[in-house]
């Protein structure tokens, strides 16, 4: 996965909205977290729980927007196609950002973090809950202690309701794509089949232009949230706060604070949740 697609990556996933992760990720770090940003602290500890993990960072562009907040940042991808497009951000922006290729089943890290997140539904991409627990895990001991772990997922009713057996297509000046989905409703799992067209540049010339195919197939899991609440406790963490994407993107985080430990409160047709758990 991620391999040809990702060079069209941020083309295609233009409608990702990052600057408002960032600013809801600085809200929480700030309101609930132990990590600082524009710290300049010698002592070893308080440089520990200072950095923040961009778990799943793809091409690194929500991992370089945090890194303008002012926190020390790493990234994690198990991709070595969108990490070379995040080192080549990292070159022209001059960040200092630690990108490492692991796969998160598979974490290992110098030190503990004050702060990991993972965000964009990766979380759905680890399709067996036994795996999972293992990510869980893995992040608790890699967590400072009442270091905070924020993650979203895409949930069961998204998947089954709104995009599973469906197509959608777009037709872009440069590439187009094709993504056909299909959910099966007894494993949970959604499949998407994607199709792309981009433009080859260096077979075009003045007569025509030509584009190249590629396809790649992705798999994710529906997860309902107390599925995730059981492994998150099994794995050592306690819930701060949950919201639903609708709630924090009317109007913030610290807006939907009060009602969001209410899971009652949630919208039932909500298609992505949020989770914030602590190191407990």
């Amino acid at each position: 996965m991620y391999e040809n697609f990702a060079y069209l990556y941020d083309e295609l996933m233009d409608n990702v909205p990052y600057e408002k992760w960032a600013d809801m990720l600085d809200e929480i770090i700030r309101e609930e977290g132990i990590s600082i940003p524009n710290s300049d602290s010698a002592d070893t500890a308080d440089a520990e729980r200072n950095q923040v993990l961009d778990l799943c960072c793809g091409t690194g562009t929500l991992t370089e927007l945090m890194y303008e907040k002012g926190y020390d940042m790493i990234g994690v991808d198990n991709s070595e196609d969108m990490l070379n497009v995040a080192y080549e951000k990292r070159d022209i922006k001059g960040s200092e950002i630690l990108y490492l290729l692991q796969d998160i089943r598979e974490l290992d890290l110098y030190s503990t973090v004050g702060t990991i997140y993972c965000l964009c539904d990766s979380i759905n991409y680890i399709t067996d809950p036994e795996d999972l627990f293992i990510v869980f895990s893995l992040v608790h001991n890699y967590l400072y202690t009442d270091g905070l772990f924020i993650f979203d997922f895409n949930t069961v009713h998204k998947y089954r309701d709104v995009i599973g057996d469906i197509t959608i297509a777009e037709n872009r000046e440069d590439c187009s794509f094709i993504w056909e989905n299909s959910y099966d409703d007894e494993e949970n799992i959604n499949e998407y089949d994607l199709t792309v067209f981009a433009r080859d540049e260096e077979a075009s010339n003045d007569e025509k232009v030509l584009f190249g195919r590629f396809e790649e197939s992705h798999f994710q899991r529906g997860y309902e949230l107390n599925e995730l609440r059981e492994l998150l406790e099994k794995a050592g963490f306690s819930i701060v706060s949950c919201f639903d994407e609708e709630a924090v993107e009317k109007s913030g985080y610290l807006s939907v604070k009060g009602s969001s430990f209410n899971e009652d409160m949630l919208n039932r047709e909500a298609e992505r949740i949020y989770i914030i758990a602590r190191k407990g």
